[in-house]
């Protein structure tokens, strides 16, 4: 057997013997992407803290990170990359709505620039298997980004919480059937 064979029988052994605890964990999922659905403002201000505390806490360790090499030629650059990360960390915690608004156009400027790409790499890959989905994928990024844009600053109040809750249940659904699959094998 392959490493890969044995690393695949592994996982599926340890998938069977805990399938109750990924349907669990997938209802979790589902259920919280229920939530982020039934109140996208209150979820795009939890995304917007998260964002907000992951940047001041990745600016604070650059700072420091940066003070404890002075002698490195980098040095300034390494500082004022880390201070502008933990002072916009605090700023976005600071007024959470405004961080949510400027998160949105980044998210839609996003969409729009990996719809772009995906397109241009799909047609590239003509006339290859599957460059048609590639395609398709890059179109739908493009008009989830350009309808963000069209409906801002709208959309600065809804999208990044119910970008998080689609993306929470996609991930339960695919915990959900994981469990189910693994419990028809056990």
């Amino acid at each position: 057997m392959t490493d890969h064979a044995v690393a695949t029988v592994n996982v599926s052994e340890a998938v069977r013997s805990k399938w109750g605890w990924f349907l669990g964990l997938g209802i979790l999922f589902i259920l919280g992407g229920v939530c982020a659905f039934l109140s996208p403002f209150l979820a795009s201000l939890v995304v917007t803290g998260i964002v907000a505390g992951v940047l001041a806490i990745i600016g604070l360790f650059q700072v420091i990170q940066a003070w404890g090499m002075k002698s490195w030629t980098g040095f300034l650059w390494q500082l004022v990359i880390g201070l502008v990360m933990l002072i916009g960390g605090i700023a976005i915690y600071l007024n959470p709505v405004a961080g949510a608004f400027a998160l949105t156009l980044f998210v839609a400027a996003s969409f729009l620039a990996k719809g772009i790409f995906q397109i241009m790499l799909g047609l590239r890959l003509r006339p290859h298997d599957a460059w048609g989905w590639i395609v398709a994928a890059g179109v739908v990024a493009l008009l989830v980004g350009f309808m963000i844009l069209m409906d801002f600053p709208f959309s600065g109040i809804y999208a990044l919480g119910l970008l998080a809750g689609i993306s929470l249940m996609f991930t339960g659904w695919s915990y959900v059937a994981l469990a189910l699959a693994a419990r028809r094998l056990a």
